[in-house]
């Protein structure tokens, strides 16, 4: 009966250092686990304040675009706005050579009467007034000259503002998808620490276990040498 304690203590010893052994490489495989998702998390952040960073830098180039493009209507409203007071300033021209020449018909008529000096000044009129009109003319294809200019630059602007809209608008995607993989990584590390924790507690109740098992192979070793004992004695008395 004492050896069979002594064998189911010692059965029960072996079993609780196999469990305690196995619980205890559990445990290390989730610390390495908790490490590498710990270094992943870290690595997640460094990438996310770079996105983070970017996406300001794109706004910033958005908003300085739209500013851009903000003072470039304007300059495009000031040379439409020459423009078309060049195309009156024109017109105004073409009526007043149109009149002068009204003006020079008749004075031709007067001048073949006798009004050769007022033909004279007529024709030098109408010459000052073809050359305003020749200057006019220049200052009008300048001016669209410019408004074309100024039309392409917008363009360019609302392109390149367009581009930084839909840069701001992946960047924003990929930081929230950074986050949600942070928030992923988080929950795996809280579940690992919450298995962790259970693993501990196994293992203290296993380490429990065998210590007391221990005690008990003890007193059970303490019981079969006292029986021993108590049995060599009972053979020595009858022989005396």
């Amino acid at each position: 009966n004492a050896d069979r304690q002594r064998r189911a203590a010692e059965q029960e010893l072996s079993d609780a250092i196999e469990q305690l052994s196995d619980s205890t490489l559990q445990n290390q495989a989730l610390q390495s686990s908790k490490r590498k998702l710990d270094s992943e998390m870290q690595t997640m952040h460094a990438d996310l304040e770079e996105m983070l960073t970017e996406s300001k830098m794109a706004e910033e180039r958005a908003k300085k675009a739209m500013i851009d493009a903000a003072r470039l209507a304007d300059e495009l409203r000031l040379e439409q706005e020459n423009a078309q007071h060049c195309e009156k300033s024109r017109k105004a021209l073409d009526n007043q050579v149109k009149e002068m020449q009204v003006k020079l018909d008749e004075a031709e008529q007067v001048a073949m009467k006798g009004g050769k000096k007022v033909t004279s000044r007529l024709e030098q009129k109408i010459k000052d007034l073809e050359s305003q009109l020749d200057n006019e003319q220049r200052r009008l294809v300048d001016a669209q000259k410019a408004q074309r200019r100024t039309e392409r630059r917008i363009k360019e602007l609302t392109f390149s503002q367009e581009e930084d809209h839909k840069n701001h608008e992946r960047m924003q995607e990929l930081v929230d998808k950074l986050q949600n993989k942070v928030k992923s990584y988080k929950k795996q590390i809280e579940e690992a620490e919450e298995i962790a924790a259970l693993n501990l507690a196994k293992f203290r109740k296993v380490q429990a276990d065998l210590e007391q098992a221990e005690e008990r192979a003890d007193i059970n070793e303490q019981v079969l040498a006292k029986m021993k004992a108590k049995g060599r004695a009972a053979s020595v008395g009858p022989s005396l």
